[in-house]
C-alpha cells in the first residue's frame, strides 16, 4: 500500500510540474484579473513583473484588488489525500506519534502480520492491508485505569469480520466466543507488535464492525483471612429455620473442594472457565460456597439452596474475558443469584453483562473490595444494579480494609468467621465472605417466596437494614447491616 502511494503522489507531482509549465489559465482562476495581466502570464513572466507592470502607481497593486500572490491559485489547492479513511469512515483526527518510531531516523520495525491471515487472504476477504504504524486513531489514546493484560484486548464484534478486523489493525485472534449476556461474538485480540492497548483501542474506534472495546482487566478476591459463626445472629436469621432449598445459585470464584463434607450434596454444576490453567488452590471458593449454602458443623447461610459454581480465578486473580465466560455459564444454568466475591477496574464489557443478567431477573451480590478507605471504586460492585457488600464484625464495627463510597449498598458479616476451606475449615476476613452471607440470606428470602423480583429484593434489603453510622445511607456501611427477619416482613 505504500508503494502505491509513493507511485501516485509521484503522479500528482509530475501532473503539477505540467501545470507549472504550462499556460497558467489553470492557475489564475482570479475574475478580478485583467486580459492583460493574464497576457503577461502566459508569456512566462512572473508574477512580480506583471503585477508591476499593471499597477497605475508602481505600487505593485491593483486598484481596489489585493496582490495577485493573494488571489492566485497556487499549487497546494492541488494536494488531496493520497490515503483512504479507515473502515468505518467518518473524518479522522491526525494521526497520534508512534513510540516504536526511531527518534533520529523516524523509521518503523517492520510490522508483524496478524497470525492466521496472509495478505492476500485479508485482500481477498474485503479487508484493507494496512501497517499497523499507518493506523489513525478515531480517538485520542485511551489512558486504562487499573491492572490490565498488556498485549490484548477485548472487542465485542457483529457478524463474521472477526479475522477481516485482526487483518486490518495488525491483530491476531486468540479466542472468540458468541456471547448471550453482551449480545455478541466476544473476541480476544492479541497485539503481537508492542503497541499499547489505549492506542489499540483509539484506533479499533474508527472500525464501525466493533462494538465495544475494552481493556483485559485484571480482577481480585477479596479475601483477608487471618467461633461459632455470628452472622445468624447479627443479620437477625434463626439458623434453624434457615433454607435456600432449590433455589438456583451460581458462584464465580476459584475452584472447590467438592469433598469438604459441608459442601456435600450442595453443588449441582460446575464449569471451569479457564480449563488450560492447572488449579493450584480451593480454599476461596470453598468457602464462599459453604458461607452460603453449607451444611453439617459448618452450616450455611441457606442450607438446601443449589451451586451452580463457576471456577475462574487461579492465584487470586482472574482476567476479564474468563469473567465473563463464566457470567455467561451462569446465565445459561436459569440460577436466581450471582455471587462475585471479586473487585477489580471498571469494564464496560462487565457493566453490559451485569446490566443484562439484571434484566434476566437475576439478583447479583458483589465484594464492595478490600483496598482501604483511599481506594478507587470497586467493580462490578460498583455498578448500578449490583448489591455491594462490605464487611462488619462481631460488633457490628466496620472491617478497617474495607472500600468506601457512595456505591456501597449494604453491611454483612465478614471479620474473623469460621468457614469451610479445602483444608478442611479456616477463619476468614474479608468482604468477599460478606458478600456470601448476604446471598444466603437472599435465598432465604427467595424459597419463602419464589416470585420476589430483583428489585423486589434490592428495595426491601435497603429499606429495612439497621442503620450504622451517620443517619441514613453513607459512604461506609451503605444502608446499613442487613436485618434478614425485617426483610422477610416487607411488603411488596
Amino acid at each position: 500500500m505504500a508503494a502505491r502511494a509513493v507511485i501516485r503522489f509521484a503522479a500528482l507531482l509530475v501532473a503539477a510540474m505540467i501545470i507549472g509549465a504550462a499556460p497558467a489559465l489553470a492557475q489564475t482562476n482570479d475574475p478580478n484579473l485583467t486580459q492583460m495581466e493574464i497576457d503577461c502570464l502566459n508569456r512566462g513572466a512572473t508574477a512580480a513583473d506583471c503585477i508591476k507592470r499593471d499597477t497605475e502607481d508602481g505600487s505593485g497593486e491593483r486598484p481596489g484588488a489585493g496582490s495577485a500572490a493573494t488571489n492566485a491559485v497556487f499549487l497546494p489547492a492541488l494536494i488531496v489525500d493520497l490515503f483512504p479513511n479507515p473502515v468505518g469512515g467518518g473524518q479522522a483526527p491526525l494521526p497520534t506519534p508512534d513510540p516504536r518510531r526511531d527518534p533520529a531516523s523516524g523509521a518503523l520495525p517492520p510490522p508483524v502480520p496478524p497470525a492466521g491471515a496472509t495478505a492476500i487472504q485479508a485482500a481477498a476477504a474485503g479487508g484493507p492491508i494496512v501497517s499497523p504504524s499507518d493506523l489513525v486513531a478515531a480517538e485520542p489514546p485511551r489512558a486504562v485505569v487499573g491492572d490490565f493484560v498488556p498485549d490484548e484486548v477485548l472487542v465485542t464484534v457483529e457478524g463474521d469480520a472477526v479475522q477481516q478486523i485482526a487483518a486490518s489493525f495488525g491483530l491476531e485472534v486468540r479466542s472468540q466466543r458468541q456471547s448471550q449476556l453482551l449480545g455478541a461474538a466476544l473476541v480476544r485480540f492479541g497485539i503481537p507488535d508492542g503497541r499499547p492497548v489505549g492506542v489499540v483501542l483509539a484506533q479499533l474506534a474508527a472500525d464501525g464492525r466493533t462494538l465495544r472495546r475494552e481493556p483485559n482487566h485484571v480482577y481480585a478476591l477479596q479475601q483477608a483471612a487471618t467461633i461459632v459463626n455470628y452472622a445468624f445472629e447479627r443479620i437477625a436469621l434463626d439458623a434453624k429455620e434457615a433454607s435456600g432449598e432449590n433455589v438456583r445459585i451460581a458462584v464465580i470464584d476459584t475452584a472447590i473442594d467438592d469433598t469438604n463434607p459441608a459442601l456435600s450434596g450442595v453443588i449441582a454444576d460446575q464449569f471451569d472457565a479457564m480449563p488450560d490453567v492447572p488449579i493450584e488452590a480451593r480454599d476461596h471458593g470453598t468457602s464462599i460456597d459453604g458461607l452460603i449454602a453449607g451444611v453439617g458443623a459448618l452450616k450455611g447461610m441457606a442450607p438446601g439452596a443449589r451451586i451452580y459454581h463457576a471456577r475462574a480465578f487461579e492465584g487470586g486473580k482472574s482476567t476479564m474475558d474468563v469473567i465473563l465466560a463464566a457470567l455467561d455459564w451462569a446465565a445459561e444454568q436459569d440460577v436466581r443469584i450471582i455471587n462475585m466475591s471479586f473487585v477489580g477496574p471498571k469494564n464496560d464489557l462487565l457493566g453490559v453483562a451485569c446490566r443484562n443478567a439484571r434484566a434476566l431477573g437475576i439478583v447479583l451480590v458483589a465484594a464492595a473490595g478490600n483496598n482501604g478507605p483511599k481506594a478507587p471504586y470497586g467493580y462490578p460492585a460498583a455498578f448500578d444494579g449490583v448489591i455491594a457488600v462490605t464487611a462488619t464484625d462481631a460488633k457490628d464495627g466496620l472491617m478497617q480494609q474495607a472500600n468506601r463510597g457512595a456505591y456501597v449498598f449494604l453491611s454483612a458479616p465478614g471479620v474473623e468467621m469460621v468457614a469451610p476451606s479445602g483444608a478442611g475449615s479456616d477463619v476468614v476476613t474479608g468482604t468477599s465472605f460478606a458478600a456470601a452471607i448476604v446471598t444466603g440470606a437472599i435465598a432465604n428470602l427467595l424459597h419463602a417466596a419464589p416470585d420476589r423480583s430483583a428489585d423486589w429484593v434490592e428495595k426491601a434489603l435497603a429499606a429495612t437494614a439497621r442503620d450504622l453510622g451517620p443517619k441514613g445511607r453513607d459512604n461506609d456501611f451503605g444502608y446499613g447491616l442487613l436485618n434478614i427477619e425485617a426483610a422477610e416482613a416487607a411488603k411488596e
